[in-house]
């Protein structure tokens, strides 16, 4: 869970009466400094957003230029516009650096919806001569505009769109289809690896770069430039980079990538020991390992679109509709749905088992190494075991999961358990639903835990006040009064001595 967002303002009514001294007369200097004043006072109790720290340098440049009459200032001037404006630039784009590898300040800048001659102006103020004073007024007039329609507007508005046009994301398939032809001739002639490695570094950066623009876009997608900067917890993934890499897993599962589009380099539909080609593994085995090194999450987001395919309903048919053997004639124009495809299921089944045996390889630490493949595990059996919806027709799920108990017997021994009778409806709901599923928890608990110490043993079954024998879970007892405890209300403290 994201943490509260801490914002100057006690409410939406101060920002707005901020941007209406700002914006409302151009040439009202009075209201300008009123803004300036009250920015500065925010500032100083609390770290404000970029946007607002680049409005109130620039106000503040611009209230100086409209009160200095001595042209010995005019030299001053530039810089004080230049420095703003640089730092609006650099603000808004260096923590958009997101990738491993450095992209460029005006890709950024274009995702970002800002002007490209702000990035050329600022170009020019860092290591050129100072643009002239005119020109740097323009930047600064155009700069307040901008920060009006992409900051103050949405803010106060959130349902108004940004007016920025954001650039749309590159497609991720030439990049993958290019490092997959790259690989594709190194495993066929081994005499070719140190010919294309620059290459193939090259192609692997790309993805990569194209990663970092993806959690750039994400802030579009969802609406607005993404002022707030990401808000990670301990355990927590930054949203940014959930998004990319659900993006980048959507490709990498389509046909021709992952999963070959010949069948016959797919897995036969009649095997079952999910063993994928190694002609497969040679090509993207060592692209997923970059990847995750860098992202390491990366195997959870695959496991998850790849489950979330397997779980998908099989196509409809019109057998059993009871106009067998009658010509049907649709109403509408037909759709092409999605056919059922054994070996590109069974291939995705593959890749699961893959992810989970090797998501480990890329973590230096035990303890999140193992916690990654449970993870994965979790994520499979939630979407593909027992109770989950629209299941129990898929091969591929059922091979899945059989392979996977197979080599866990907790796993298959609770799997067992969940499948035990058939699943009850509100419509055949029973009186001893409850009591059932009491047991089942009960069973489960027990498989979670180890051998239960002496003592706690003789203090599992208690008996209430009624006479009835109370059945604790393994490794609970209750507490008596030979223990020293004694009851009390809730939050009264009571001397044990």
């Amino acid at each position: 869970m994201r943490l509260p967002r801490r914002v100057p303002w006690k409410d939406l009514g101060e920002l707005e009466q901020v941007c209406g001294w700002i914006y409302a007369d151009e040439n009202d200097l009075n209201a300008k400094r009123l803004a300036v004043n009250r920015l500065a006072a925010w500032k100083a109790a609390v770290p404000l957003p970029h946007a607002l720290e680049s409005a109130h340098a620039l106000l503040s440049v611009i209230l100086h230029d409209g009160t200095s009459a001595s042209s010995s200032s005019y030299l001053s001037l530039r810089m004080s516009y230049a420095s703003a404006l640089i730092r609006l630039v650099n603000g808004l784009v260096d923590p958009l650096q997101l990738g491993a590898y450095a992209r460029s300040i005006n890709s950024i800048a274009q995702q970002l919806g800002l002007p490209a001659w702000f990035v050329e102006l600022r170009h020019a103020a860092t290591h050129e001569d100072l643009p002239s004073l005119e020109v740097l007024r323009d930047a600064a007039r155009e700069a307040m505009s901008w920060l009006l329609h992409n900051y103050f507007l949405p803010t106060l508005n959130p349902s108004t769109p940004s007016s920025a046009p954001a650039q749309p994301l590159r497609p991720l398939a030439p990049l993958l289809k290019e490092y997959k032809a790259l690989m594709k001739a190194t495993t066929r002639d081994a005499t070719l690896r140190v010919q294309y490695r620059t290459e193939i570094t090259r192609a692997t950066r790309d993805i990569e770069r194209w990663i970092a623009e993806a959690k750039v876009a994400s802030a579009s997608a969802t609406g607005g430039v993404g002022w707030d900067d990401a808000q990670e917890d301990g355990d927590e993934e930054d949203m940014r980079e959930k998004w990319a890499l659900d993006q980048f897993a959507d490709v990498l599962i389509q046909r021709g990538m992952l999963v070959p589009l010949s069948k016959k380099k797919r897995l036969s539909p009649g095997q079952t020991s999910l063993a994928l080609p190694r002609s497969t593994l040679l090509i993207w085995s060592s692209l997923l390992s970059d990847i995750q090194a860098l992202h390491p999450t990366l195997p959870l987001h695959l496991v998850s679109v790849i489950t979330a395919h397997l779980s998908r309903p099989p196509p409809t048919t019109n057998a059993g509709s009871g106009f067998e053997g009658a010509e049907l004639i649709p109403l509408s124009a037909p759709t092409e749905g999605p056919k059922a495809d054994p070996s590109y299921d069974l291939c995705l089944a593959s890749w699961a088992k893959w992810l989970v045996d090797n998501c480990t390889k890329a973590v230096a630490d035990a303890d999140e190494a193992e916690d990654l493949r449970e993870n994965a595990v979790v994520r499979i059996v939630s979407s593909l075991g027992p109770g989950a919806t629209n299941t129990g027709t898929s091969k591929a799920a059922n091979t899945l999961l059989e392979v996977l108990s197979a080599e866990r017997p907790k796993l298959a021994t609770a799997l067992s358990i969940l499948s035990q009778g058939p699943a009850l409806t509100p419509q055949a709901w029973e009186e001893n639903a409850i009591d059932v599923m009491d047991g089942r928890l009960r069973t489960l608990l027990a498989l979670s835990e180890g051998t239960q110490d002496p003592e706690d043993a003789e203090m599992g079954d208690s008996t209430s006040s009624s006479g009835e024998v109370l059945q604790l879970p393994p490794g609970w007892r209750k507490l008596t009064e030979r223990d020293g405890w004694r009851p009390a209300p809730i939050g009264v403290y009571v001397s044990c001595a």
